[in-house]
């Protein structure tokens, strides 16, 4: 079966690990991922076998553009290959992650597929496994669909095709891995036999359980740099501040109100929003009735007079005039904030609706200076690569550390004389205010 292995043995089946018997095929099976324990047991047991499963060969040649890796590359290189070429490589934005896996795939020199989130991320990776090993480099996802022995592909893409080309690839590096653990792309890693894995990552999981997850699919963590450890040297100084924005009076009026009347309902339904099931609750049963209608909108209302007040985005005016020979990147929780401040503000804005064309127009001219400022929801995040970007304003976000890392490491590419400041505005003695604790606990923000 697609996606699997396959153990037959002339006489009593051997005990292998991860494998099962399967009495359909009358052999023992096992998840495709499980293919390097697998040979490792035979090898350890001095059993003979003949390999039909794995697909993948050898480069006939490595890296043809070398340069001198940083001290902690060459370090993230070494622990890796001494965890038998398995394991998480955790480096902040800006650090240069992508060459410790072009190194990775020069030590190794077998098939490598490269796992990218976004197709940003899959061109980015293209041009550079193009231009440092100086080969055709395969390309999956955004309508092509090209083999090679090195190859990116998206993780949608690897979800649906992994499982036919799971034999063809000896390495596989998980751009972004922090992904991986969710129960759809997880299938990108269990379908692969690839015995050589690299997982790479600026926010690993939090969760036990998606730590254990990760692994088991590329391998423990096995180095780590924080921000806090690079900067100044390898990325850019940085500071970061946090201002509390007053609602106005009329602001003010209509969030005490509408908070009342979410929260009213909430107390008298029972409902606690910190259980793991609060919000589905409070989902569930506002669409029951009138009163909790109305307690949904009171809910929206308060959340967007906190996030996209006209008095924070009329701060944000006078942070960008302040800032207006540097490079901004403006972050929001929602299209709708991303496209009033464009309006307001007259910049260019990249949400998940613009099409590629015109993204790569608006970054190109970003880094080129045509535009010192991008408005943005959620989509610049991760992986996009804008060295000159040096402010970041964070409008609106969820609670989420990951997010605001992310956030925070577009601006500390390395730049001689770089100065990098993020901005985190906050409406005062609001519920954003929890929201920005929560976001801030990391060593990032100390």
């Amino acid at each position: 079966m697609a996606g699997t292995l396959e153990v037959r043995s002339a006489g009593a089946p051997p005990s292998l690990p991860g494998c099962a018997w399967d009495e359909r095929t009358a052999c023992l099976r096992a998840p495709a991922h499980a293919y390097a324990a697998v040979v490792r047991a035979l090898r350890r047991e001095k059993l003979e076998y003949t390999d039909g499963a794995r697909a993948y060969e050898e480069l006939p040649h490595g890296l043809e553009v070398r340069r001198t890796p940083r001290p902690y590359q060459q370090e993230a290189l070494d622990a890796w290959t001494r965890a038998g070429g398995r394991g998480t490589v955790v480096l902040p934005t800006g650090s240069g992650k992508t060459h410790v896996a072009a190194m990775a795939i020069d030590a190794k020199r077998r098939s490598a597929l490269v796992v990218a989130p976004t197709l940003d991320l899959v061109a980015q990776w293209a041009s550079l496994l193009k231009s440092s090993f100086r080969v055709d480099v395969g390309v999956i996802g955004g309508g092509e669909y090209r083999i090679a022995p090195l190859t990116v592909i998206t993780y949608d893409s690897a979800f649906i095709h992994m499982v036919n080309l799971g034999a063809r690839f000896g390495l596989v590096v998980f751009d972004e891995c922090h992904h991986l653990p969710g129960e759809s792309y997880r299938i990108a890693a269990e379908a692969s036999l690839a015995p050589y894995r690299l997982g790479l990552t600026a926010t690993p999981p939090g969760r036990t359980d998606q730590q254990d997850s990760l692994a088991e699919l590329v391998g423990p963590v096995v180095y780590r740099k924080d921000i806090s450890e690079l900067s100044g040297e390898y990325l850019a100084d940085y500071s970061v501040e946090t201002i509390l924005v007053d609602l106005t009076a009329e602001e003010r009026e209509a969030y005490d109100t509408a908070r009342t009347i979410y929260r009213d309902f909430v107390k008298g339904q029972g409902i606690s929003m910190r259980a793991a099931d609060g919000w589905a609750q409070f989902v569930m049963r506002s669409s029951m009735s009138a009163e909790g209608r109305r307690a949904m909108q009171g809910y929206l209302t308060q959340r967007h007079l906190a996030f996209a007040a006209p008095s924070k985005l009329a701060y944000v005016a006078d942070l960008l005039h302040r800032h207006r020979r540097d490079r901004v990147l403006m972050f929001t929780d929602r299209n709708s904030t991303a496209y009033e401040l464009s309006a307001r503000l007259l910049v260019p804005v990249i949400t998940h609706q613009t099409a590629v064309s015109e993204r790569l127009e608006i970054l190109e001219g970003f880094s080129g200076g045509t535009y010192n400022a991008i408005a943005t929801s959620r989509v610049l995040n991760e992986g996009i690569d804008l060295p000159s970007a040096n402010v970041g304003i964070v409008i609106s976000g969820s609670g989420s550390v990951r997010e605001h890392v992310q956030r925070l490491g577009r601006i500390l590419r390395k730049e001689e004389g770089k100065q990098a400041v993020l901005y985190e505005l906050v409406a005062n003695d609001t519920a954003e205010m929890h929201t920005s604790t929560r976001r801030r606990d990391h060593d990032a923000y100390s």
